[in-house]
């Protein structure tokens, strides 16, 4: 099974909120709606992302720059003056989503967007992840990151941006998929750059030995697995598994499988339908009292709990009108 896939399967786009806009200097945008994820693609010119507390990092056409939240930042043309309130021109707040910009893009030509007088175009998506799973990577990232496109992405981009605003049917989800693409592609970039600071595990997968037992336990978490087990099926001793997995991961095969139980537990909990004992049969519980009690260690709350807790936090979704 690959990891990675399994991990971001989760991070998928449903209604994702897009935007375009086109911005003349002098310019700043301050993103405060508190998306867990924004993806920001220069279509046109370039800017500097200003995390709140965090350094400028400057993004430009064939680059794209992915903020973590929920905490605010700005795009701006200005990284020393355009965040504060006595910005020329202001400072435009968008919070709740991102205005959709129907209008034409300006036509790109040489210099356009990098020299005074070009407007520069803008991208954004926001993406609200709550499922668990995902966030065992995307906690490892940086407040914020920007990634050159080394793919050759040029027209992809170009067809996202012809999409919006285009009314044509199922335009929603188109964009949902490229955005799914765009997302994990530059994820995936990130972190197979040297300045990626990705959990251990994640650098273990390419392991012979720890590596092999990482994709047993993910494809069959409910199985009871054991060290020695794992270690048959890396093909080495119980003490050189144990000794490597925890040199690579930074804990023992068994421990890792008991959080990778409990974050995959805590995602189901948030589905009605199931039981704790039907969540503890499907993580490799027999009885709900011994699963109750591994969750409670490890999350610092009972499975009921943290239930209540996610239903209480979840959106509340709004019926279509009849007719």
């Amino acid at each position: 099974m690959d990891v990675f896939d399994e991990l971001l399967r989760g991070v998928r786009g449903s209604g994702a909120v897009f935007g375009r806009s086109v911005l003349r200097a002098p310019w700043s945008v301050r993103f405060t709606d508190g998306a867990y994820l924004t993806l920001c693609l220069p279509m046109r010119g370039g800017g500097w992302i200003v995390p709140e507390g965090g350094e400028p990092l400057r993004v430009e056409v064939g680059e794209a720059a992915i903020v973590r939240g929920p905490a605010p930042f700005v795009f701006t043309d200005d990284p020393a003056g355009g965040t504060g309130t006595g910005r020329a021109g202001g400072v435009r707040e968008v919070g709740g989503g991102v205005a959709r910009d129907t209008a034409p893009a300006p036509e790109a030509g040489p210099g356009a967007g990098s020299e005074p007088g070009f407007p520069t175009v803008l991208l954004a998506a926001t993406y609200d992840v709550r499922a668990q799973v995902p966030q065992r990577l995307l906690q490892a990232l940086p407040p914020a990151l920007v990634v050159p496109d080394e793919q050759d992405c040029g027209p992809m981009r170009d067809y996202l941006e012809g999409q919006i605003g285009g009314g044509r049917p199922g335009e929603q989800i188109v964009l949902d998929r490229l955005l799914d693409w765009l997302l994990v592609c530059t994820l995936r970039d990130w972190f197979d750059r040297p300045e990626a600071d990705p959990p251990g595990w994640y650098g273990a997968l390419g392991d012979q030995v720890a590596g092999s037992a990482l994709r047993a336990m993910h494809a069959d978490p409910a199985h009871p697995w054991t060290t020695a087990e794992l270690a048959v099926r890396a093909g080495v001793s119980r003490t050189t598994l144990a000794k490597r997995f925890t040199e690579l991961v930074g804990e023992g095969p068994v421990a890792y499988l008991t959080a990778w139980r409990m974050t995959l537990a805590a995602d189901l909990l948030t589905r009605p339908e199931l039981t704790v004992a039907a969540v503890a049969r499907r993580v490799g519980y027999a009885d709900a009292f011994g699963f109750s009690a591994a969750f409670k260690r490890l999350r610092g709350e009972s499975p009921t709990a943290f239930r209540r807790a996610a239903t209480a936090a979840a959106p509340v979704e709004t019926a279509a009108p009849a007719g």
